[in-house]
């Protein structure tokens, strides 16, 4: 069982266009979708496609549309009642795979919600495998909420704690590493971007033209006390670093649908091999095949294994 917890979730709407996107211009859509999402949920999706049993925490109404959307798409879930609507993204994608998000920012939990949450994360991961904490915090959680509530795992369950992979950016990520070892998590699943962040060492751009570089970024982070990083570098692939070495994935170009939820398949597929006993090198394959499958479905739709090609992945140690 893995447990996955999506603080601040939202039902993604995704309007494909017919051709690039133009400000300030009036343009008509193709098609358009809504599902309920957050990081946390597409991690779980994508696990549940898999066969892995897996429980999606959240916040959120019975009658709210994420809530009655999970219970529509038959994903088991647990959500906490805020007593406010839940936010909604628009994603626009262009014919070329290009996309364009605008976020809500998400309703505020009160400190009794956030401790709610919290206390439901807790109670659910007693005998978990893993436990995913995902995406961005709503107003007024405070930054290091991902960072306590690790470490209250680990200090509450014991020898029993699951394991706990991040996968946040800005402060929620930051400090993880601002904190003691106790709250340092398993897995830290950044991009480029979040990698740069908080490594350091290079832009971007820098780290997704060379492998090398950014898995020395990741395993710098490593030396910092994360248990291993797998760092996504968009087209290009992926690394992962670990105690014991680092290694570089890629997988021959996809016909580009959509970007949305790449980042989550990839840390799914990670998962998945992880919890069939793949070795890192293993583990990092499908996470770059389940990436690159997510690529190539379109809008917000998330890939099953049946769907990836891991034996196209190409992985090398760095």
């Amino acid at each position: 069982m893995i447990i996955t917890l999506t603080a601040n979730p939202s039902l993604d709407r995704t309007v494909e266009l017919a051709g690039p996107l133009a400000r300030g211009g009036v343009q008509r859509a193709t098609a358009v979708s809504a599902q309920a999402a957050g990081k946390g949920v597409n991690v779980a999706r994508a696990l549940a496609a898999g066969g892995e049993p897996v429980l999606a925490v959240l916040p959120g109404d019975a009658s709210d549309p994420v809530v009655t959307g999970l219970a529509a798409d038959g994903l088991k879930h647990l959500a906490l009642p805020i007593g406010q609507a839940l936010r909604s993204n628009i994603t626009l994608a262009e014919p070329d795979g290009t996309t364009t998000k605008v976020n809500e920012p998400g309703p505020a939990l009160s400190a009794a919600q956030q401790e709610e949450l919290a206390d439901a994360v807790l109670e659910a991961s007693a005998g978990a495998a893993w436990v995913v904490l995902a995406g961005s915090l709503p107003p007024d959680v405070v930054e290091d909420f991902y960072a306590r509530l690790t470490a209250r795992i680990r200090r509450e369950l014991g020898a029993a704690a699951p394991l706990v992979a991040l996968d946040s950016s800005g402060s929620p990520l930051a400090s993880a590493f601002a904190a003691g070892r106790e709250e340092m998590p398993d897995l830290v699943k950044p991009n480029s971007e979040e990698l740069a962040e908080l490594s350091g060492v290079a832009t971007a751009g820098e780290l997704e033209a060379d492998p090398a570089l950014a898995a020395s970024a990741a395993r710098a982070l490593v030396d910092a006390g994360a248990g291993a990083v797998l760092a996504t570098l968009g087209s290009r692939g992926a690394v992962l670093a670990t105690g014991t070495g680092s290694w570089f994935a890629s997988h021959p170009p996809v016909a580009a649908r959509s970007t949305v939820g790449a980042g989550d398949s990839a840390l799914a597929g990670y998962l998945l091999a992880h919890r069939a006993g793949s070795d890192p090198a293993g583990c990092l394959r499908q996470a770059v095949a389940h990436g690159s499958a997510a690529v190539g479905l379109p809008g917000t739709a998330i890939p099953s294994p049946d769907q990836t090609t891991p034996a196209a992945v190409n992985v090398v140690g760095i």
